[in-house]
């Protein structure tokens, strides 16, 4: 073998060497990430903005993988964990869902079942209502003859909220001469038959229809003579 041969082989070696050498730096650097990685698990993004108290549904999820060591330990791994759950906050498009986002939504007892109206948000109803609150549902009643005075009622006392719906916007009242616009909130009730026919009556006949919001332990039961108010009781007084 002569000098160039030589020559020939030694650059061979030396090619084989640095070949392995890059080889082995690719090895460590990929072992290097999924150390640093570890292994992907299945996420929930938001495609859209979810409104608080707003029942959840599958649909309004994407599955993306994301590595573990990355999620929260709260982070929703199973869209099934979406089933029968209300939002408690404000979701935003693009975020990740997690445990603490989501609570169950409130379940009828016994006798009672589910009746909503629409309420108008002028009331004070909008943002400070929440599932599980106690309310008296109050409607207001002009006098059946000319003479006869208007009347405000408590038609449902303790009335339990189960579902507060997204702020809605309504036609302008005929009356209304500037034309303002009003919004109104679906409110979702669970009520036993007599009292949801109290509110559907008047939902339709009644000229208002507002909710008192109850402090927490508030008794729901009235002293008599608290569920009827005109203003002549005042001028008689």
């Amino acid at each position: 073998m002569n000098s160039r041969q030589r020559r020939g082989v030694v650059l061979l070696l030396v090619s084989v060497l640095c070949a392995l050498g890059a080889f082995a730096g690719v090895i460590s650097v990929i072992n290097d990430v999924n150390s640093k990685v570890g292994p992907e698990v299945t996420a929930y993004r938001l495609t859209a903005d979810v409104t608080p108290y707003t029942a959840l549904r599958p649909a309004q999820f994407k599955k993306v993988r994301i590595p573990k060591r990355w999620l929260s330990d709260s982070a929703v791994t199973d869209i099934a964990a979406v089933t029968g759950k209300i939002a408690v906050t404000q979701l935003k498009k693009g975020s990740l869902l997690q445990e603490d986002m989501i609570v169950d939504r409130p379940q009828l007892a016994a006798g009672e079942q589910e009746i909503a109206i629409m309420v108008d948000a002028a009331t004070g109803v909008a943002g400070k209502i929440t599932p599980g609150d106690l309310v008296n549902i109050f409607a207001t009643f002009a006098g059946k003859a000319e003479k006869d005075p208007d009347e405000s009622r408590i038609i449902v006392p303790g009335a339990r909220v189960i579902d507060v719906g997204r702020l809605t916007p309504l036609d302008a009242r005929e009356d209304d001469r500037r034309g303002t616009r009003r919004e109104a909130v679906p409110i979702t009730f669970a009520l036993k038959t007599a009292d949801a026919q109290r509110v559907a009556h008047a939902e339709s006949f009644a000229e208002n229809v507002r909710l008192a919001l109850l402090a927490k332990g508030t008794p729901t039961t009235l002293r008599p003579g608290d569920s009827t108010y005109t203003l002549d009781e005042d001028k008689n007084r």
